[in-house]
């Protein structure tokens, strides 16, 4: 039985984005120079790491965080979630950083719209209208005709559905395992299933970019403990407006790090992600 605290889960979800911008920067720079497979198993290495002493510490020993009685349910988030990054890790080389992200932005909306038949949640006519509305936005931003048909373009969608499915699993698990018990399955699962295609790929690595491999294991460990926290606090429909700003953090990244630029229907189409995206809050506010 999870409680219900949409402020904190407004926080948590701002400092997932964050943490997941920077972490979504170091990828960009590591995968332009090392095959993806690799550069994400040597991550998941640190994060099953990380999850397993975070088991013993909340749980009391790694068979009590192991527990559930909802194993496919758990195996299937990890290996989902591990696909996920090594997709989009994937679209950052073929299109930037700005521009995947611009694309991956409606994850978000899938979520919201998803929430109500999958998770049960209150989703009424009106953040339905609003959600068509961000839509649109998402089809400004593909310019239909153009990019909206590119191959490339369809690696961060793909990679957007992919990460909405696992938000909502995250929320449905939580119903029955603890915080500590999702973490546990999501860094275990996702290690086991890389590490021989990260051992197949393998390559050497100059010694300055292990220090940005470290960075990228501690954002990588750190965001996702922060998603699972936010998604048992608060409502999937309540907190995904503050995912956008991700857009946001990706953007400012890849403007000032890579060089990238923000197309003139990139700002408008996210302007009118964002503003949809803001009053499905403002509706689930009300409704509360």
């Amino acid at each position: 039985m999870t409680t219900q605290n949409v402020r904190l889960g407004v926080v948590l979800m701002i400092a997932t984005t964050f943490v997941f911008a920077v972490q979504d920067g170091i990828s960009r720079h590591l995968a332009g120079e090392y095959n993806v497979l690799m550069i994400v198993t040597i991550r998941y290495w640190f994060f099953a790491a990380f999850v397993i002493a975070i088991a013993r510490r909340q749980a009391g020993s790694v068979r009590a965080a192991a527990r559930t009685r909802q194993p496919l349910l758990q195996a299937f988030r990890g290996l989902l979630l591990a696909s996920e990054i090594c997709v989009m890790v994937t679209a950052f080389i073929y299109l930037g950083l700005v521009e995947a992200h611009a694309i991956f932005t409606c994850y978000p909306l899938l979520i919201a719209a998803l929430s109500g038949p999958i998770l049960g949640e209150n989703v009424g006519w009106r953040r339905w209208s609003a959600i068509g509305v961000g839509f649109i936005g998402v089809l400004i931003i593909l310019k239909p005709g153009v990019a909206m048909f590119s191959p490339a373009a369809a690696i961060p969608l793909l990679a957007a559905f992919m990460f909405a499915l696992y938000g909502l699993l995250t929320r449905y698990a939580a119903r029955q395992d603890s915080t500590a018990t999702s973490f546990f399955w999501t860094g275990v699962v996702g290690a086991v299933a890389l590490t021989p295609l990260g051992l197949w790929m393998w390559e050497p690595m100059a010694g300055s970019d292990w220090w940005w491999m470290g960075a990228l294991c501690i954002t990588g460990a750190t965001g996702h403990w922060l998603l699972i926290k936010t998604y048992e606090v608060a409502e999937a429909s309540a907190v995904q407006p503050f995912a956008y700003l991700q857009l946001v953090f990706a953007s400012a990244i890849g403007i000032s790090v890579f060089n990238e630029t923000i197309a003139p229907n990139v700002a408008v189409g996210a302007a009118l992600v964002v503003a949809a995206g803001m009053f499905t809050l403002w509706r689930a506010q009300r409704v509360a």
